[in-house]
């Protein structure tokens, strides 16, 4: 028979517990531990463990018993004093100025027993420090020990988790709230200009219009109107923000939560817990801040030491292509080596996400912040940070380095002194650009949502088959709502982390390089309409629930999402200017074309602009590190004399053209004008969109109307009160 047993722990040695029958306490148990009977037998874990039960049971809970054929289930009760004494804290605190709290919800009724199950100690050390002795003696020690095999709070059995189900986690809901220009026809008909090999030894001259597809690609998003897009993306970001900000402060309104503070809700909780127990103090250690700071450095070098890595393999594997027998892959070997590279990019980011973890937690753990706030707060920023690196610094490569120190025919820079560093396409190198993207972002907004989904639903398919095989005994309901909360997935305080930290990427992968890759704003939208519903059924159906947290906003997270807007702007601009072709194409088409002066009535002022672009190197300059072995006799069926490559060079000593200057100083000065033009709007924008809506203002006025009215009439009321006495004991003095 299943045994129902409301325990008191009583303080001696001996495991004696005070049985007490109470079944109208089974709907309302907040939290469940777990046991394993197999580690039961430890005398360790069984004295820590009756030790910490008891002090609970000295602190007014009630705890009730259950078990099955493995575990022990204790179901965990706070007294309604603990409440009460939350209440009357927050009424009287002079923050609280809009009206009186009278109850608590559920998820702050969790939060406040969480804050003491996590500050309840099971042995007592007189000497040690006090936050040393609540880290040896926790809750957490306890689970690490195997003495609780988990803690967690109960889903809610009533309406109001369907509501949730039913509103939030179904399918239906998924669209609820929560040119071929003229530039690449002369690609594709200049077969007769020859190129200069793109690789020593086995590469061969090879015809420009080889190339058609490749320049068709580049011509679908490099051109006039990706300006304007990244412009108003850079704009948007602020608009977002903005509004955000507007939707925040109306749900801080109507949950009560403008006057909150996080101080004052600690010292509060540190109260009812032990009136006592000191508060913590703010400290700062400028010792510990710099080590901080020169370990975070060693791992960005580290991280970018990385980055150059994969460079070097890209150009390997570039070489090794080309020597391919395969025909397919020795003349797509440039492209198909930025594939490889974005593949080692995007394992290299799955890898180094568990290692940047780490290095965050041990870095926080230095700083020993003062609360917990704090201490995600800073965990946020390291971790964001290292994973920002992580994610952009080969892409960075790719827009701002890649064919711009590689040298050129006669001075290659090479890679000790043997593998020429990558070239960019005679079109440009925005589809390299856009393929890293591509690749990086599909693959992990794809494999992050599946693993995200995938990994804690089979987890809890497998616990239901074993809880099949075992054939158990589920007569109590219960007792089966303990074991099927039980048979869920484990959260703890990162598993939120996760989730803002995937967006904020996300969010930069949309704004920062949206000019290279204008397809990420319509993947991220899709990939977040099924995000939602998979987080919810995930969080609903297949996850703990859990621990609850009061917040005005999102902390940190918003200062990160502005600097990340800010890193729009000026990414954008770098794009624009650097390495997309709109400079060098503004300049020819005033300066060097067919239109400049505005003289010729030609209808293409772009027209020679490609032949424009491509240096002419004399193949008897050839280094000897070339060491080519067709002249262009088998290949092309004549000897090349002199072949073309993508810069502004002049033919006799190979040095810069007064073109590359003009250029250099056209982009130099768009990028001043962009980013200037576009912060300035973006400033605007914030000053049009005021952060708080009128209507929460005028909420916000009319409660402090109320209370100085009410305060004003108390106090009326207690002086005529007082004269009423002074003068009634004037008379009866008198008298």
């Amino acid at each position: 028979m299943e045994q129902n047993e409301m325990i008191n722990i009583v303080p001696t040695n001996e495991e004696e517990h005070l049985l007490i029958e109470d079944y109208n306490m089974e709907d309302n148990i907040d939290f469940v531990f777990v046991v394993k009977k197999t580690l039961n037998a430890l005398e360790k874990n069984r004295v820590n463990r009756q030790r910490y039960l008891r002090n609970l049971s000295e602190k007014g809970f009630r705890i009730m018993k259950k078990e099955d054929a493995q575990n022990l289930y204790f179901g965990i009760q706070a007294c309604e004093n603990i409440f009460d004494k939350y209440i009357h804290h927050l009424n009287i605190s002079q923050r609280r100025y809009d009206c009186k709290m009278t109850t608590v919800s559920k998820s702050t009724r969790v939060r406040i027993i969480n804050f003491i199950l996590s500050k309840t100690r099971y042995s007592t050390n007189d000497g040690q420090n006090e936050d040393d002795l609540y880290a040896s003696n926790s809750l957490q020690n306890l689970l690490k020990d195997g003495a609780f095999q988990a803690a967690f709070p109960l889903h809610e059995k009533d309406k109001k988790e369907g509501k949730l189900h039913r509103d939030w986690a179904k399918w239906k809901y998924l669209f609820e709230k929560q040119p071929i220009n003229e530039i690449s026809k002369e690609i594709c008909n200049a077969s007769g200009i020859i190129m200069c090999p793109l690789c020593d030894q086995r590469c061969r001259y090879w015809r420009l219009n080889e190339t058609c597809s490749y320049a068709k690609v580049t011509q679908l998003f490099d051109h006039e109107i990706t300006v304007l897009f990244a412009m108003i993306m850079a704009i948007w970001a602020t608009v977002f923000l903005e509004i955000w900000k507007r939707a925040r402060a109306k749900t801080v309104c109507s949950w009560e939560l403008y006057h909150w503070d996080e101080d004052e809700e600690d010292l509060v909780l540190g109260l009812i817990y032990n009136p006592n127990v000191p508060h913590k103090e703010y400290h700062h250690s400028y010792k510990h801040t710099t080590i901080v700071m020169l370990l975070a450095c060693v791992l960005l070098t580290i991280i970018i030491g990385i980055a150059l890595g994969i460079v070097i393999c890209r150009v390997i594997v570039a070489v090794l292509f080309t020597k391919s027998s395969s025909e397919f892959l020795s003349d797509h070997a440039s492209t198909a080596a930025v594939m490889v590279g974005a593949l080692l990019h995007f394992f290299t980011i799955l890898i180094m996400t568990k290692i940047n973890r780490k290095v965050a937690e041990k870095l926080c753990e230095l700083e020993r912040p003062r609360t917990a706030l704090a201490k995600e707060n800073s965990f946020t920023v390291k971790m964001f940070t290292f994973q920002f690196f992580t994610m952009f610094s080969s892409i960075f490569y790719i827009a701002f380095f890649l064919g711009r120190i590689n040298g050129h025919p006669k001075n290659y820079v090479r890679i000790a002194r043997e593998w020429r560093l990558e070239e960019c396409h005679p079109s440009g190198c925005m589809t390299d650009l856009f393929i890293q993207m591509a690749v990086v972002m599909i693959l992990k907004q794809i494999l992050s949502s599946c693993v995200e989904y995938a990994v804690p639903s089979l987890k809890h398919q497998w616990k239901k088959c074993h809880k099949k095989l075992q054939k158990e005994d589920v007569e109590d309901g219960n007792k089966d709502h303990w074991v099927k909360n039980y048979s869920l997935n484990s959260v703890d305080s990162f598993s939120l982390f996760n989730e803002f930290l995937e967006m904020a990427i996300q969010y930069s992968f949309t704004t920062i390089f949206v000019a290279a890759f204008p397809l990420a704003p319509l993947l991220a939208l899709v990939n977040n309409l099924f995000e939602i519903r998979l987080d919810a059924r995930k969080m609903l159906l297949l996850q703990r629930r859990p621990i609850p947290r009061k917040a005005k906003d999102i902390g940190i997270w918003v200062k990160i999402l502005e600097a990340v807007g800010v890193l729009a702007v000026i990414g954008n601009g770098l794009v624009i200017s650097i390495t997309s072709d709109f400079i060098p194409q503004l300049v020819y088409r005033y300066e060097y074309g067919p239109c400049a002066g505005g003289q010729s009535s030609v209808d293409n002022c772009l027209m020679g602009y490609v032949n424009n672009s491509l240096s002419v190197f004399y193949v008897k300059d050839f280094e000897n590190e070339t060491r080519l072995k067709d002249n262009g006799s088998e290949s092309l069926g004549f000897q090349v004399n002199y072949c073309r490559y993508r810069d502004y060079r002049t033919a006799d000593d190979y040095e810069y053209s007064i073109q590359f200057w003009h250029i250099f100083a056209a982009r130099l000065g768009f990028l001043i004008l962009f980013e200037n033009v576009v912060v300035f709007i973006k400033y605007i924008t914030a000053w049009f969109v005021p952060d708080l809506p009128t209507s929460v203002t005028n909420e916000n006025l009319h409660q402090t109307y109320k209370r100085l009215q009410n305060e004003l009439q108390m106090t009326s009321r207690e002086i005529r009160e007082k004269r009423s006495l002074k003068v009634w004991r004037s008379q009866s003095t008198s008298v």
